[in-house]
């Protein structure tokens, strides 16, 4: 495993870590599409940072706003629709951070990400963590954390899924995993690299992938 060590930009916000932790994963002056993008904090590290040629998709208009806001290019759309749309090898890098699991469909979204991409890097709240498995087991209710913090009625998230979930579909699209990194609840990466360890420890997992040749 490989912990990301950026230093402090002035200008920037304070990334979340798993933010840090995919800008580590991404080479200078590479071509990015970060879809999902939110208010546009991973690229405008990774624009800052790298000096990547970053473009974004993201599906609030408060969040393609404040991207522009900051001078970054990014337009409104849908994962789920409009990746179809992007040709083959578009870019060197497609990043789905904490989104993958608020997509209707997962996995061509995936195979999508793979296609106009070299490389997919995807980040994501792990639902086999043991809290979350003792909240449904003990507490009998939907699950909150500090990934985890909506409602189940109000909550953006239909696909919940285990880092062990994830990597069986990995293996589906026929793709092979890079780096990845499973981080504890304190955003430190899990020493251990047992698969089982990761699954019920890691609070999220990130994954960068590419196609098998």
């Amino acid at each position: 495993m490989h912990g990301a060590e950026p230093l402090p930009h002035p200008s920037l916000p304070s990334p979340r870590v798993d933010l840090l932790l995919v800008a580590d994963m991404v080479a200078a002056n590479s071509r990015v599409l970060d879809v999902g993008c939110g208010d546009g904090t991973l690229l405008r590290l990774l624009s800052e940072e790298k000096g990547v040629d970053a473009r974004g998709i993201e599906l609030s208009q408060r969040g393609v706003n404040d991207c522009v806001a900051k001078g970054l290019s990014v337009i409104q759309g849908d994962a789920d629709t409009d990746l179809a749309a992007y040709p083959d090898d578009a870019f060197d890098y497609v990043i789905l951070s904490q989104t993958i699991q608020a997509t209707r469909q997962p996995r061509k979204v995936l195979e999508n990400m793979l296609r106009i991409g070299r490389h997919a890097i995807v980040s994501f709240p792990n639902f086999g963590h043991w809290r979350i498995r003792l909240q449904v087991a003990i507490g009998g209710h939907m699950p909150r954390t500090r990934n985890l913090p909506a409602a189940w009625y109000e909550t953006p998230n239909i696909h919940f899924c285990t880092i062990r979930d994830f990597v069986a579909l990995v293996q589906e699209v026929d793709a092979r995993i890079e780096r990845c990194v499973a981080l504890d609840r304190f955003g430190t990466p899990l020493a251990s690299t047992a698969p089982w360890i990761w699954n019920m420890f890691g609070e999220q997992g990130v994954f960068r992938l590419t196609r098998k040749p």
